[in-house]
């Protein structure tokens, strides 16, 4: 999972993996939109193998790769207990805010009166 968080800790493997829902790319098409050589897109693009979130295919002289979902989904179920963690802790504040809001309405109509 750290790799993971590692990988997924830099924008341009961001982006990378961005392109690559779209279906496979070669290393060129997943440099071309950085102004970065193809050894420092090498260098990405191995972060985000060692963090299996990608696979790299030779085919002839051409690296395709695609991603592997299966790491993202881990990463994803890991952050699904902070969501429901501050879901959980927002609903109960605004149940807070709320009884504030209604005792308040009720002070001021007897005020009023």
């Amino acid at each position: 999972m750290d790799a993971v968080f590692h990988a997924l800790g830099d924008a341009t493997r961001r982006h990378m993996l961005r392109d690559l829902a779209g279906g496979e790319r070669t290393v060129g098409q997943l440099a071309a939109p950085f102004a970065i050589s193809l050894a420092a897109a090498s260098k990405h693009i191995k972060a985000l193998e060692h963090a299996g979130l990608i696979r790299r295919e030779v085919r002839g002289r051409t690296h395709v790769c695609r991603l592997e979902p299966g790491p993202l989904a881990a990463a994803h179920a890991w952050l699904g207990f902070y969501e429901r963690f501050w879901t959980d802790r927002l609903d109960a504040l605004d149940r807070i805010l709320r009884a504030e809001d209604a005792t308040r309405s009720q002070d001021k109509e007897t005020t009023d009166e």
